[in-house]
């Protein structure tokens, strides 16, 4: 965990004070997130979660995700009430800082094996936000992130890799390799012998359904409070992406897959419970997001793409993520017949008599 900067912590504590009535509090940096530094706050009369957004965020981004956040939780969807400053902004930057403050809400982040219980809540709750979503403006906009996704530049991708690749042979060269260096290495030249499979995979994709999406559903945002889900946590700006893709992100999530053995039973559960709740979802959006999982951790370096060349706020959970998903992403390719297979019968028609 990064050293706390207690001038910053100085000055959080001065904007909670001054901008939100909440003195004294006792704040404490937590080891989560990668997009903004977060903090608890024990106040005198509650606890609060509290943002730290960086100077390069997207603030009026950052506005429109915490809007999904309460349209979510009028939808039914338990998510954290964000706290307004005294002038009513849902991110106050009077200070010369970007904060947002939130409820602290109970329960606890499981990344490792859910119980069927709690796979069936996050399944709900996913197809209940998708249904309540489809109905927006922007969710019936153009989505160019769609069109930048499906172009995956595969020799890019492997330029990046043989960069990688180089930083640590000379690592290695200069007497200063480590464990992860070795794992990095192999799991480099491993991802560059199946990214030729990327440009074949996508063109067997047929037309999604892109719209408004939470656009990060994974366990590290959803917490629970015994089997019961608690809430929902840190949506994304309102950029239109495939149903598909927060579908695949939360029932192939990497340590599931490469954690339990019972994985494809768990993605049927949690597929199961997203169609009840949204039951007007097209059959092909859900028959491709597996593949659509699939094709993420291909073209993805996320962990090792940061640990060489800019490390981020917790290095040592994107190095982790890193080997999980590459992990995962060799385990949905070799099991793509099967994860088709559980997705058509999912969206079979029943029969006429």
């Amino acid at each position: 965990m990064p050293d706390t900067d207690t001038g910053a912590t100085d000055r959080l504590a001065t904007v909670l004070a001054e901008r939100y009535g909440l003195e004294p509090c006792q704040l404490t940096q937590l080891p989560i997130g990668q997009g903004t530094i977060n903090y608890r706050a024990d106040c005198a009369d509650r606890e609060v979660f509290v943002k730290n957004y960086p100077r390069h965020a997207d603030l009026p981004g950052e506005r429109a995700a915490i809007g999904l956040s309460a349209l979510a939780g009028r939808h039914g969807i338990p998510v954290a009430g964000v706290l307004p400053s005294r002038d009513g902004e849902v991110i106050d930057t009077s200070a010369g800082i970007a904060v947002s403050v939130w409820e602290w809400m109970p329960g606890r982040v499981i990344t490792g094996k859910l119980t069927t219980a709690q796979h069936e809540q996050a399944g709900a709750a996913l197809g209940r936000i998708h249904a309540a979503f489809a109905e927006l403006p922007a969710s019936r906009g153009p989505a160019p992130q769609v069109r930048e996704w499906r172009t995956v530049q595969v020799d890019e991708l492997s330029a990046t890799i043989s960069r990688l690749l180089a930083i640590i042979a000379q690592r290695a060269a200069g007497g200063g390799s480590d464990a992860f260096d070795t794992e990095a290495a192999r799991t480099l030249a491993e991802r560059r012998g199946v990214i030729g499979r990327i440009p074949g995979l996508l063109a067997e994709l047929p037309e999604l359904t892109a719209q408004v999406l939470h656009g990060d559903y994974s366990p590290v945002n959803l917490l629970f409070d015994g089997e019961r889900l608690s809430a929902v946590l840190d949506f994304r700006p309102p950029d239109p992406f495939l149903i598909s893709y927060d579908l695949g992100r939360m029932a192939f999530y990497p340590n599931t897959v490469a954690g339990d053995p019972g994985w494809m039973s768990a993605a049927r559960t949690l597929i199961t419970a997203y169609q009840q709740a949204n039951p007007g979802v097209a059959a092909a959006d859900i028959r491709a997001c597996a593949r659509v999982a699939l094709l993420q951790l291909l073209g993805s370096l996320y962990g090792v793409k940061q640990h060489y060349l800019k490390p981020g706020l917790f290095q040592d959970d994107l190095d982790e993520f890193w080997l999980l998903r590459h992990r995962a992403a060799g385990i949905l390719l070799s099991r793509l017949a099967d994860t088709d297979a559980l997705l058509h019968a999912l969206t079979a028609t029943p029969a006429r008599h």
